[in-house]
């Protein structure tokens, strides 16, 4: 054999090698037969052995192994800064991958060959700044990428610069970035429909559904759970009803995909529909720990503490499931609506014992709401002071409530206090706690401290929040605002009110 035909027999050998590394040491004995072979001098050959630290599950422990690699290439291309901006999104430094942008830009400026960023860097680059949570470098990437006419031409590069927006909450700007892509994808359209309904925007994120239908768009798995998640959000079950149709005839995921049928179960019970939720629930075929937290949180809004509780049992004896920290909190949700104190309080003190799950500020929280419903203020402070974290704005809120039910002004004030402590500059927060005290001494008779507070919160020009609900009739999802005459069937609302007001009254 002669030498050049040994050289190539080593050459695809070492590369074929440099594919298959999935261990960091596998890629450092790699590394070490390129040493001896020569072949570290090579840019194509290096930039095979860089591309197997995307396959490390640690990549963490390793990344300065990868930045030495890269720091020993003599003649870089596009491709090994692609793959080290790459490397940098999937690790915890993603905000390095900055770094090694404007280190290629600096080389391309002066002119090196084969550097100039691509669609795929563009890519890599926008996926480190989403993880990094540098939103202001995502602006400014897209700008970038529209002056090098990348954002019309590459699908990824339009989802990342879309998610950027979204993920930042600037949902107008996500709306125009939407906008301007020629042919968006269903990928895109789950992005922004997300981003509404994440923000809480259900109803925009049910129109951008009905958009995308009418325009042709076939919805997947991700938009019709989307879409549910909109339906629960506002409570338009008639149009939640509408998707659990359409996903019924299309004969799609309702029974394969355990994301739809866990989103038609929070749906349906979120809307008022329990025994709905629980017979979508019997009927999946595939359901996970979601699954299960959807249905007991379906039974907790409606206080069935002992369905709740059975479901424990049942998801390991049926699934093979054990309990999360939610599904807890959620069973301990049911047993706070239903009354259920010493079932809630048992189930606090076993869940590490039992499940192996160390109770969260959350939990603490959910059993002093209970004890506080149950009128055992006295009781729910004890558990305060006793809980091994600092107690935050939802239990010192729980003990509040409690003392307006109970008229227990002493406790309404140390809780008060301690939510204005801890939500210093909130107005809404600050508002709502003092709103809070005033009434409670007005239950209690105390008419001149009520007074002085309210006259506070004048001086300091805080107003109470009208309260809001929302409706579905036929189909269509009205706000209702408390003191809000501009309803266009305000006459008709207020005499029907009137007349089942006037049979309630015959009916006692």
């Amino acid at each position: 054999m002669s030498a050049l035909s040994s050289f190539h027999q080593s050459w695809k050998t070492l590369i074929l090698a440099s594919q298959r590394c999935n261990t960091v040491k596998q890629i450092k004995s790699t590394h070490t037969l390129f040493i001896i072979h020569g072949l570290h001098r090579n840019t194509y050959a290096i930039s095979k052995l860089l591309t197997a630290f995307l396959h490390l599950p640690n990549l963490n422990k390793h990344f300065h192994y990868a930045s030495a690699i890269f720091d020993s290439i003599e003649i870089r291309n596009s491709f090994v800064y692609d793959t080290m901006i790459r490397i940098c999104s999937r690790s915890s430094l993603p905000h390095l991958g900055l770094r090694y942008f404007r280190l290629m830009v600096s080389e391309d400026e002066e002119e090196e060959e084969d550097i100039a960023p691509s669609y795929l860097t563009f890519h890599f680059l926008i996926v480190a700044c989403l993880k990094a949570c540098l939103f202001s470098v995502g602006k400014q990437i897209h700008c970038w990428v529209i002056k090098n006419g990348v954002f019309l031409s590459d699908g990824h590069v339009q989802t990342g610069v879309l998610r950027v927006y979204v993920e930042d909450r600037v949902l107008v700007d996500a709306r125009k970035v939407f906008d301007e892509i020629p042919e968006p994808d269903v990928v895109k359209w789950d992005v922004l429909m997300n981003g509404y309904v994440r923000c809480g925007l259900g109803s925009e994120g049910l129109e951008l559904f009905k958009e995308m239908l009418v325009r042709g768009i076939e919805p997947d798995e991700f938009s019709v759970t989307t879409a549910l998640t909109a339906c629960a959000q506002v409570g338009a079950l008639s149009q939640g009803k509408w998707i659990h149709e359409f996903v019924k005839k299309k004969k799609i995921w309702i029974n394969s995909d355990v994301f739809v049928g866990t989103a038609l179960v929070d749906m349906y019970a979120k809307c008022g529909c329990i025994e709905t939720a629980v017979e979508v629930f019997e009927k999946l075929s595939k359901r996970n720990v979601f699954s299960w937290a959807a249905l007991i949180g379906g039974y907790a809004a409606y206080g069935y503490a002992k369905k709740a509780i059975m479901c424990l049992d049942r998801m390991e004896r049926e699934d093979a499931i054990k309990p999360d920290s939610v599904v807890l909190l959620g069973v301990l949700a049911a047993c706070s609506h239903g009354g259920f104190l010493q079932e809630g309080r048992t189930m606090l003190e076993n869940m590490e014992d039992r499940y192996g799950i160390t109770p969260k500020h959350e939990h603490y929280s959910c059993i002093v709401d209970l004890m506080c419903r149950a009128g055992r203020l006295d009781d729910a402070r004890g558990l305060i002071e006793k809980m091994p974290m600092k107690p935050l704005a939802s239990v010192w809120g729980a003990l509040l409530n409690g003392c307006r039910t109970h008229k227990n002004v002493e406790l309404g004030e140390l809780a008060v206090r301690n939510l204005l402590e801890l939500e210093k500059g909130n107005a809404d927060e600050e508002e709502a706690a003092l709103v809070q005290l005033s009434n409670i001494y007005f239950s209690a008779q105390r008419n001149l401290e009520a007074t002085k507070i309210r006259g506070m919160m004048d001086q300091k020009g805080i107003r109470k929040a009208p309260g809001c609900s929302v409706l579905d009739v036929d189909g269509n999802v009205t706000k209702f605002v408390s003191g809000d005459v501009s309803h266009p069937n305000l006459l008709q609302i207020h005499t029907v009110i009137h007349l089942l007001s006037v049979d309630a009254l015959q009916i006692l």
